[in-house]
């Protein structure tokens, strides 16, 4: 129409990229945005970077956030931090976060969640802590429902189940269904019967409809050997007329989302896709990776702060 979209129409739709998962259109509007100049404002930098780290590019975002330069504000931090964290890179957002200290910088309660998270990839159960300790006495940051589900996550990971759930009923705040789901996955990992009632309990009148909580605990009580549990619990799906959704995933290619299913067979090229699937399945196994550490050393490259 004629119409050139400015600084505020690209922040805006990079963050519907992200939001799908769209890179190959993000990155195009990243194109138009240089060309025009638009990326010396940093809300426009800052909506690039999260689309980057939301697209699971992080390596692009971390070239994003160091091209943003002394022009970085809080949320600039706080998006790579989240990013590296929510893919495991736990040791850089932790050394981005005391990097960030060391500017004087006062992180805000954003910043706790992302570092609490890498807390909680790294297994820092010690250092969570005393991150967690910090943002009332050193900050004077309340501690906000999503700290205490990372928390919750943190310990339950960990295995420390009953220091999770105490502090699950200590919490000034009454827990929603994220935190007794991070008990239940938790519990469900661990094995650990008692609380896993405990939470679905809690879970069947938070959330009524989601009758997933009811087959983590059914897995619980055959993990366990406990077959009447079991048995009751799928009497109640049944009564419930439970259905199980069919997990899918999306992934953009020229331009295009495509949705699989599993097994799916609905694709229109599903057969050059699982022809592809074996030609990948094949040559890991002739490569013979030991673990996903080796695998992750030869596809990633580290990402240095």
């Amino acid at each position: 129409a004629g119409v050139q979209p400015n600084e505020l129409t690209v922040s805006s739709v990079l963050p519907a990229c992200a939001a799908v998962g769209a890179m190959e259109l993000g990155r195009k509007v990243e194109e138009y945005a240089r060309g025009k100049g638009h990326l010396v404002n940093v809300y426009v930098a800052n909506a690039l970077l999260e689309m980057y780290a939301k697209c699971g590019s992080i390596q692009r975002a971390w070239q994003v956030f160091q091209g943003i330069g002394r022009r970085r504000d809080l949320c600039s931090s706080n998006s790579m931090i989240m990013a590296f964290a929510l893919h495991g890179s736990w040791r850089e957002a932790l050394a981005l976060f005391h990097k960030l200290r060391m500017t004087g910088a006062k992180p805000d309660g954003i910043t706790f969640v992302g570092v609490i998270l890498a807390c909680t990839h790294g297994g820092l159960v010690d250092e969570g802590k005393l991150l967690f300790n910090s943002m009332e006495a050193e900050f004077s940051i309340t501690p906000r429902i999503e700290h205490y589900g990372c928390m919750v996550d943190l310990l339950g990971r960990a295995g420390l189940l009953n220091e999770a759930y105490s502090m699950i009923v200590s919490m000034p705040v009454e827990p929603d269904a994220v935190i007794w789901g991070a008990l239940l996955g938790a519990c469900s990992f661990h094995g650990n019967v008692e609380l896993a009632e405990t939470a679905v309990n809690k879970l069947i009148f938070l959330e009524p409809q989601n009758t997933g909580n009811l087959v983590i605990l059914s897995n619980i009580y055959a993990s366990s050997g406990k077959w009447d549990g079991v048995a009751q619990v799928w009497k109640l799906l049944k009564e419930k007329d439970h259905k199980k959704s069919a997990g899918y995933s999306f992934i953009e290619l020229d331009g295009r989302m495509h949705k699989f299913l599993v097994e799916d067979k609905s694709h229109p090229r599903f057969v050059e896709v699982y022809s592809t699937l074996d030609s990948v399945t094949m040559l890991m196994k002739l490569v013979g990776l030991e673990n996903e550490e080796e695998a992750e050393q030869l596809f990633l490259s580290p990402v240095e702060i």
